[in-house]
């Protein structure tokens, strides 16, 4: 069985989301790689006796997906901050189009999905079959995923991501600290990945 191992992000000094922030984000992402590998070994034992196992076993199973996407979605999250602040070209492939899908409008439209009530993800993926994007709010982090379809970005808008440096109210201006920081070029290479 492969054992998953916690990935370490050169993040820069971001505006806007603070070191301590950050530090506890990625305790937190450690648990997920750590709970994942946990349930993982345990599966194969408990399934020895699966009637005598029977509620552990479906526990562990729903639980499952929630650590592998909150390890994997953490990742998403924070590879994107990696270098440091780059801006979207508007003559950029993926600048283009945006353009053409939401008339120059994009990160308004994704801070308002970002925006929505509850923990989760805002999400945009790209359908190469379809040569669309779907954008989607995944609610806590392994509900609401468009199957199969490559992550362009991903916006962690649990509440530990802005309670220490906004308090309750203050998930709108996280989230434009998030945008402040974003790397889109790392945004940019995903996009001609799941397209090419």
């Amino acid at each position: 069985m492969y054992t998953y191992e916690a990935r370490k992000f050169d993040l820069p000094k971001l505006d806007g989301i603070s070191e301590k922030s950050n530090f506890l984000d990625l305790g937190l992402y450690a648990g997920y790689v750590k709970n994942f590998n946990a349930i993982s070994s345990l599966l194969p034992e408990y399934a020895k006796d699966s009637e005598k196992h029977a509620h552990a076993l479906s526990e562990l199973v729903r639980r499952k997906s929630f650590e592998f996407d909150g390890m994997r979605l953490h990742e998403y999250y924070f590879e994107q901050f990696e270098g440091e602040s780059k801006s979207l070209p508007q003559e950029s492939a993926l600048g283009k189009i945006f353009e053409k899908e939401y008339h120059g409008h994009f990160t308004e439209y994704f801070k308002g999905i970002g925006s929505m009530r509850g923990p989760g993800w805002a999400m945009l993926s790209f359908d190469p079959v379809g040569k669309q994007f779907q954008v989607g709010f995944v609610g806590e982090q392994h509900q609401g995923h468009f199957v199969t379809l490559p992550i362009i970005l991903a916006l962690d808008v649990w509440e530990h991501a802005f309670l220490l440096d906004y308090g309750a109210q203050g998930k709108g201006t996280y989230i434009d600290a998030f945008f402040k920081n974003l790397n889109w070029s790392v945004v940019e290479q995903r996009f001609e990945k799941a397209n090419s």
